[in-house]
């Protein structure tokens, strides 16, 4: 198995720079030749992609040129937001990245935000990835497969010749005793345990020191939800985001509609808790795999990364630390998809890991 990872950045959105990103890989990986490339752009080459997807199939010497588009692009060496450019893995000596589905595959699926769907998200298989997004999140091309644009907006691979494990990390600490949710009006929560939803929040973030003299910090906040309080205890659940608050009706409004009797917690954006929790998915996909990490893919969302560790992207250092060389390739999205308990899920505020190792 031979895999490498390369990143060129320059000035203007030109077919030069993917072509250097696959050379740097297939220097990394020792190929002259790729099975297949894995190409992340800037938003910058959202508008027309395809000059720079041929400048990759022709250095790598394959047209089995998959990837999107997005607002920012990394490998395990460096991280770009904002300006043109390309990275780049290659994959070689006996394993690929295939539109051809086989039977317990996991499928790497990439899609643009007009392309996300249920019906495809839940249909067999299961799926990691990202949510792809350019200026407007509706780039004709911001999503590819086989050298060219994807026309259904979303593509599906399937990565042969190397076992994978994919694990789900939140960046978001609890800061309240989960609660059984007694009433709900759509997307409104009413009544939960002991109170008013309205209520629960605001003495929550009042015994956590949390300053809302000018307005709750919305944009911080999470819930945490569950079928019931074990799970939410082990850490099996899903994550919403706080739209606002009502005084006058005493609710709560989510980004989502939930049901009577499932239990929610409180939640708040903190980089400590992202970093020990995502330390302890690293550690539990590469314990389940039957050899050492080889390469990984990594799909973090957009308000993670720089954003959250304050110009630093501390998840990309992590497993750099962990396991130091590994090549690795991802991006920053609109949105993570991964397999949470059986079903495909659609994230918010995560990273998404998916780790490989030879097979045995």
């Amino acid at each position: 198995m031979k895999v490498g990872t390369g990143l060129a950045r320059g000035h203007q959105a030109t077919p030069e720079l993917a072509a250097e990103a696959v050379r740097q890989a297939l220097d990394h990986a020792e190929l002259e030749i790729a099975n297949s490339v894995l190409l992340f752009l800037s938003r910058d080459f959202a508008g027309n992609p395809q000059p720079a997807l041929q400048a990759a199939a022709k250095e790598a010497s394959t047209i089995q040129v998959s990837g999107c588009s997005s607002h920012g692009i990394f490998t395990e060496e460096e991280w770009v937001l904002d300006v043109p450019a390309a990275a780049a893995m290659v994959l070689g000596d006996g394993v690929a990245l295939s539109g051809a589905r086989q039977a317990g595959d996991l499928l790497l699926t990439l899609t643009a935000p007009n392309a996300l769907n249920a019906t495809w998200m839940h249909l067999s298989g299961a799926r990691f990835g990202g949510v792809a997004g350019d200026a407007t999140g509706r780039g004709q091309f911001s999503v590819w497969e086989n050298g060219k644009g994807a026309s259904r907006g979303y593509c599906e691979l399937g990565l042969h010749g190397a076992v994978g494990e994919v694990v789900a990390a939140h960046s978001v600490k609890r800061i309240g005793a989960p609660q059984r949710i007694e009433k709900v009006n759509g997307h409104d929560v009413m009544l939960l345990s002991s109170q008013t939803a309205w209520a629960s929040l605001n003495n929550t973030l009042d015994i956590h020191g949390v300053d809302v003299a000018a307005g709750a910090p919305y944009h911080r906040l999470m819930v945490m939800l569950a079928e019931d309080e074990p799970a939410l205890l082990r850490g099996d659940y899903q994550l919403a985001s706080i739209i606002g608050a009502d005084a006058a009706s005493q609710s709560v409004t989510l980004a989502k509609e939930i049901a009577t009797g499932s239990w929610l917690a409180w939640g708040i954006l903190d980089a400590e808790a992202a970093q020990q929790n995502l330390l302890t998915q690293i550690e539990s996909a590469s314990g389940r795999l039957p050899g050492h990490p080889a390469f990984g893919l990594m799909f973090s969302c957009l308000a993670r990364g720089p954003h959250l560790y304050d110009g630093i992207d501390r998840d990309i250092a992590l497993l750099k630390h962990c396991y130091p060389g590994m090549p690795v390739i991802g991006f920053y999205g609109n949105g993570e998809i991964a397999p949470v308990h059986g079903r495909n899920e659609l994230l918010q505020h995560s990273v998404v890991l998916a780790l490989f190792a030879a097979e045995s």
